[in-house]
């Protein structure tokens, strides 16, 4: 364990102080970001607070100033100093985007392993093996944003900072793993659509918010929810079956998580999809606009939210799932 440090304002006070956002901190770390928040870094959570940041966002950023706090302690033996300089940033890119092979053969490759042990028995370090890059992107930019909110400069944006990173995730390839525990499967989703089998106003928007949503490679809600007419391109026909010619239709994303910050997403559905989709434009007449509309008990659209659970699914949880 680290030895207390002197300046640092008494761990009583930060405690009491960290109580009144204690809604918004990470659950059970209360006593131990204590230890490691000083008075300025309590302010500026207590400020975003009221100034109404959401608290997941804050909930994250929190979590890691107090790891970017504890490892700097750990790994240089002072602490996080503001602003970071440029080989400090590298360090922490090199202790957390490592090779496990390289690491099997040089110990001395990527974290040490005293600062490992320090970290995990603190209770900061809970997986084995190298940091995701996402995770370390993550940490790094709330590390710029804070050093900003102090009014200082930092070398987030430096070429040899950005190189590493890129050159680190390179030679460590990540699979892309399964994200949900619960994802809709098959057979669930020919469940929802079940209690969509009338041509109600309702039902015909939720068959087709479920259709588009995974005929299009599993769309997020945010991207499904907020889809407009004006994304919408109708493409030439695709021959199905006995070259029956299916309806298709392109989904214009625009920049994604995934399809990166030079290019667009476009999604492309065929066939029943198409037509699900088509009959509630067709059934709500929308020609503009938002294409999924709340429906109040009137069958009027209003404002709200497009997704929610259905009291006669026959999966009880499926569609808590889709949010």
């Amino acid at each position: 364990m680290t030895a207390p440090r002197t300046g640092q304002p008494p761990v009583s006070s930060v405690a009491e102080a960290l109580d009144t956002i204690a809604a918004v901190l990470p659950i059970g770390r209360r006593d131990k970001l204590a230890e490691l928040l000083t008075d300025q870094d309590v302010e500026t959570l207590r400020h975003l607070v009221n100034a109404g940041m959401g608290g997941n966002t804050l909930r994250a950023l929190t979590s890691d100033l107090g790891y970017l706090k504890a490892w700097a302690l750990v790994a240089t033996g002072e602490p996080l100093p503001w602003p970071a300089p440029e080989a400090l940033l590298l360090k922490f890119v090199a202790q957390h985007l490592w090779d496990p092979q390289k690491r099997a053969t040089d110990p001395d490759h990527g974290m040490p392993a005293d600062v490992d042990d320090n970290l995990r028995a603190q209770g900061f370090l809970k997986s084995t093996g190298p940091h995701a890059p996402a995770t370390v992107r993550r940490r790094l930019a709330n590390w710029s944003t804070l050093t900003k909110w102090r009014g200082l400069d930092g070398a987030f944006t430096s070429p040899a900072l950005k190189s590493a990173i890129r050159l680190a995730v390179r030679a460590v390839p990540r699979k892309r793993r399964r994200k949900s525990a619960k994802a809709v499967t098959g057979d669930v989703l020919a469940k929802l659509l079940a209690t969509c089998a009338t041509n109600s106003l309702r039902d015909l928007r939720d068959r087709a918010i479920l259709m588009v949503a995974f005929a299009s490679s599993g769309r997020r809600r945010s991207e499904v929810a907020g889809l407009r007419t004006e994304q919408l391109t109708v493409e030439v026909s695709v021959a199905g079956e006995d070259e029956i010619p299916l309806a298709s239709l392109a989904i214009h994303l625009g920049r994604t998580k995934n399809s990166g910050a030079s290019q667009d997403e476009v999604a492309y559905l065929t066939g029943r999809p198409v037509d699900a989709l088509n009959a509630w434009l067709e059934a709500a007449k929308i020609d503009g606009g938002s294409v999924f509309r709340a429906i109040d008990r009137w069958a009027m659209f209003r404002a709200g939210r497009l997704i929610r659970r259905r009291p006669t699914i026959s999966s009880s949880d499926a569609w808590q799932r889709l949010g």
